[in-house]
């Protein structure tokens, strides 16, 4: 149970930060949000109570304005271009510096755990960033009005072994599969391009699959698909998609569900 009053929100881009401000308000919380310059959709401004724009290496100005608005617990939502970490126009305050100057890799979960050590020195604690979402956890089972292909179910069991083994080194949680030989795999530009990608190797009728790491932290890097996710399959042609049920967040599955059955797509959910 959730004893703060403001919950703090560190807001990347997506829904993702949208859906978890309203349910948190649904549960009777303020939300005050830190909004991420470049990624952030300025529409969050409406669903949340407090807002502020914070570069990506700003980490003082973020910390500042959450005890400000006497925050002691902090949700991330929502992926920050990692791009911006080789922005040669970064520039980074001296609470980053040494935060990355301590880093023994720049690694998502690194990174992340960084900033979570961090917040808790300040006395503030982060939280599972699926509180208040699990309705939006993708239920067992085929989504769509097609089902998997005998050839798919293949490629699904074929890739989720590689796919596992990539989220155990924290490379990425998707792989791109065709008639049982890896395509693409995701690195840091992230699930749609990695999609796209792979689909320009395989030209049509990819399987893509996406997994929790083996020791998912739940704090951050949450798997997530949405309808940008099902635009990117049909522009690379590809035929089905297989994700973790319990353990993905599924944004507006009626809208992904509708675009996926347009186009001849599989959306099924696996243990």
């Amino acid at each position: 149970m959730i004893s703060s009053q403001t919950i703090g929100l560190i807001a990347g881009n997506g829904k993702f930060p949208i859906l978890f401000a309203r349910g948190a308000k649904a549960q009777g919380m303020k939300v005050a949000a830190a909004a991420i310059r470049g990624d952030t959709s300025f529409f969050l401004r409406f669903f949340v109570d407090e807002m502020i724009w914070v570069g990506p290496g700003e980490l003082r100005k973020l910390f500042c304005y959450f005890k400000q608005q006497k925050v002691h617990k902090v949700i991330m939502a929502g992926q920050v271009n990692p791009k911006n970490l080789f922005d040669e126009r970064l520039k980074l305050d001296e609470e980053f510096q040494k935060l990355f100057a301590a880093m023994k890799d720049r690694k998502a979960d690194t990174i992340f755990r960084a900033v979570a050590d961090q917040l808790k020195s300040e006395g503030m604690e982060l939280l599972d960033s699926t509180v208040f979402l699990n309705d939006y956890l993708a239920p067992q089972g085929t989504l769509t009005r097609r089902g998997p292909t005998l050839g798919e179910l293949a490629d699904i069991e074929f890739g989720k072994t590689i796919a596992r083994a990539m989220g155990a080194m924290d490379v990425g949680q998707t792989v791109v599969v065709k008639d049982k030989a890896i395509v693409a795999i995701e690195a840091m530009e992230g699930t749609d391009r990695t999609i796209i990608r792979g689909g320009t190797i395989a030209k049509q009728g990819a399987v893509i699959i996406k997994t929790a790491k083996p020791k998912q932290d739940n704090r951050f890097d949450v798997p997530v698909i949405g309808p940008r996710t099902i635009q990117s399959m049909i522009k690379a042609r590809a035929g089905c998609i297989a994700i973790e049920a319990g353990k993905t967040l599924l944004i507006d599955q009626n809208r992904c569900v509708q675009l996926a059955d347009g186009a001849g797509i599989c959306i099924v959910a696996t243990q």
